[in-house]
């Protein structure tokens, strides 16, 4: 588990991947500190597990999901990526729980500068905007960052300059791609509710069984939860 509170940005010496598999080369210095193979280190919010260590660099593989679902196949050689080594359990807790598992991509739209702070605003699917609300938190490259405006077809987060000056995000343009991981909290209360909200939830997720219970038989009579199915259920 993650944060979301970038330790430093290192830079890809190395990248190999196709469409199956590949590994990548990260050149870092502080998360090598206490680091052995197999941690867990996030890469612009991908947790990825170390199978090789040098003296200022780490490697790790990435499979074919991993390629697929975030920017890491598209980094130059060259690039700047945020580097988060795992929680550690006695540590303090600065940003908001991050499991380095992307749920899609954004596209950045533009950054307009105000005062002493910077907007982004990130143009994301249906399937992430309609788990990101406002004031809430979203990792964008693996940074924990608070919402603080989201419609039906982008979200934006203001960046404040020390944010700015250890991570990546503002060194961003307009058209790139960026990792998003919706907050894990919201994905569950997503799950754990599609049994009650009917169909419409049940055809954005075709792949998700109906449940056959009680509580399906409620929501399917009822069109939706009422105060006397809360109490009938002990709530």
């Amino acid at each position: 588990m993650f944060t979301g509170i970038i330790e430093e940005t290192g830079t890809v010496k190395k990248i190999i991947g196709h469409q199956t598999s590949g590994f990548i080369e990260i050149k870092a210095k502080k998360v090598l500190e206490g680091t052995n193979i197999g941690d867990s280190i996030a890469v612009n919010g991908v947790c990825l597990t170390v199978t090789k260590l040098q003296s200022d660099s780490f490697v790790a593989d990435v499979m074919a999901e991993t390629l697929r679902k975030t920017n890491l196949g598209s980094l130059p050689i060259g690039a700047n990526v945020n580097l988060e080594r795992a929680m550690a359990a006695g540590g303090r807790f600065g940003g908001h729980i991050v499991s380095g598992h992307i749920d899609g991509t954004g596209t950045i739209q533009c950054l307009k500068p105000e005062g002493n702070a910077v907007w982004v605003t990130i143009q994301a699917p249906a399937s992430i905007l309609r788990l990101i609300v406002n004031k809430g938190s979203i990792a964008i490259d693996g940074i924990s960052l608070t919402v603080a405006y989201v419609d039906d077809s982008v979200f934006k987060v203001s960046i404040i300059p020390h944010t700015g000056e250890e991570t990546t995000l503002l060194k961003r343009k307009p058209g790139d791609i960026v990792n998003l991981e919706n907050d894990v909290i919201g994905k569950y209360v997503e799950k754990l509710l599609l049994p009650y909200t009917g169909a419409s939830a049940l055809a954005e997720n075709p792949t998700i069984p109906q449940a056959t219970d009680s509580y399906t038989t409620a929501s399917q009579t009822s069109g939706g939860i009422t105060m006397d199915f809360l109490r009938e259920h002990g709530f």
